[in-house]
């Protein structure tokens, strides 16, 4: 189902749409994906798992709930615990990769626009 080996800023750059991760390897029972961000995504948590941000290209700000920010720029990683409200904000294009577990809802019990099922992402284009 997915190719020996993948450039991650490669399947990253052809991607066409942000905020619509796709999923580009499988290590056990996690995904590993690529996105393009701009702007803000929405404040949401994944109640039972963690989520690992990490900056192929650009940078990122992950707000957390009481004011706290992460700043992320190019070759950083981050992890944001489960269960924590947070919101991801790219000022200016950003390529991410991600790893989550297999069934980590896109934006958690919040449904957006924006938000993704598992099924669009293993298909994003």
């Amino acid at each position: 189902m997915f190719a020996e080996s993948v450039d991650l800023l490669a399947a990253a750059e052809d991607l066409e749409e942000y905020w619509s991760p796709k999923v580009v390897a499988r290590v056990n029972d996690q995904y590993v994906k690529v996105a393009k961000l701009r702007g803000h995504l929405v404040w949401h948590n994944h109640e039972q798992e963690d989520e690992l941000f990490y900056v192929l290209r650009g940078n990122l700000t992950i707000e957390y709930e009481g004011g706290r920010a992460i700043h992320l720029k190019t070759g950083s990683i981050h992890v944001v615990p489960k269960g924590i409200l947070h919101n991801p904000i790219a000022q200016e294009d950003c390529w991410i990769a991600l790893i989550e577990t297999a069934t980590t809802k896109h934006t958690g019990d919040v449904n957006t626009p924006l938000t993704k099922t598992v099924e669009q992402q293993l298909t994003a284009r």
